[in-house]
């Protein structure tokens, strides 16, 4: 019997509109076949088997809060009654994924303006800080109190440049779960059509940038995943889990790589499994 990837499938048998629709939904655990859970979009079953789809495929305000549950389920991320930055903010995925998952309080920092949803910003729990660059910002502005977790989905700008600021603002030994964005990461001549990377090669040397500046701020990489979904425009994403150890000395010499090969090891096995299960 001919066999096909379970996104493919759940397209042609009409349960979703597209693959991107489709992968959303397996990454987040509701779609079956009979009784068995699947959980890896490229997958590939017999094409007669019937799929079923349970539940809400979008359970938070914006599609962030899918990228921001997977980090939480597979780091083992415990934010009851934490108070966390949401840099990025935008719609509020990330903020409601951290609400429904028992977070204190949310500082969401954004540039822009009018964009979180209404029901966050009614929520007594969120501290909406609009037109706001992070860069910029300073520590009076938290007065609900120092944040012990942060999550980063930036657009346009480097990670490497959000992490500065962060050292001053987050409390030491407080965690960050990073997006990691290989399309505003790479240089522009390493950006394909459309703004998408596709070499697995780029996207080794972007985690290597990124993590290599994060360390030598004294961010230390607890874990790395990929995204469970692409980014709007069809790119691989990467989500990685700091803890800020302020006792850790700043390296002078930032031009020395500072990742271990366990850590390349790490970083190859983690893009492979996402072109595996998202290309």
């Amino acid at each position: 019997m001919k066999k096909e990837r379970v996104d493919v499938l759940l397209v042609e048998q009409g349960l979703l509109p597209t693959r991107e629709k489709a992968k959303s939904a397996v990454m987040a655990g509701l779609v079956y076949t009979g009784s068995e859970r699947i959980d890896k979009p490229g997958m590939k079953i017999e094409i007669d088997k019937q799929l079923t789809v349970k539940g809400n495929i979008h359970p938070y305000v914006g599609r962030g809060g899918l990228k921001l549950e997977q980090a939480i389920k597979e780091f083992s991320i415990k934010l009851n009654d934490k108070v966390m930055i949401d840099i990025g903010a935008s719609t509020g995925g990330f903020t409601d994924c951290a609400l429904q998952n028992g977070v204190g309080k949310v500082y969401a920092v954004d540039v822009g303006y009018g964009q979180l949803d209404w029901k966050l910003r009614n929520d007594p729990r969120v501290i909406v800080l609009e037109r706001t660059n992070f860069r910029h910002l300073e520590a009076d502005k938290l007065k609900s109190g120092v944040p012990n977790v942060a999550s980063i989905d930036v657009s346009f700008i480097s990670l490497k440049l959000i992490f500065p600021k962060l050292m001053e603002i987050l409390a030491d030994g407080g965690e960050v779960i990073a997006l990691i964005k290989p399309q505003f990461e790479a240089g522009k001549d390493l950006v394909g059509k459309k703004g998408i990377v596709r070499d697995p090669h780029v996207h080794k040397q972007v985690l290597v940038d990124v993590i290599s500046r994060a360390k030598a701020l004294g961010f230390i990489l607890k874990q790395l995943t990929f995204s469970p979904i692409t980014g709007g425009d069809g790119n691989i994403e990467f989500l990685a889990l700091f803890q800020l150890q302020l006792n850790t000395e700043p390296e002078e010499d930032q031009n020395i790589s500072n990742i271990t090969d366990q850590e390349l090891e790490l970083f190859e096995k983690v893009i492979e499994n996402a072109h595996s299960c998202l290309s």
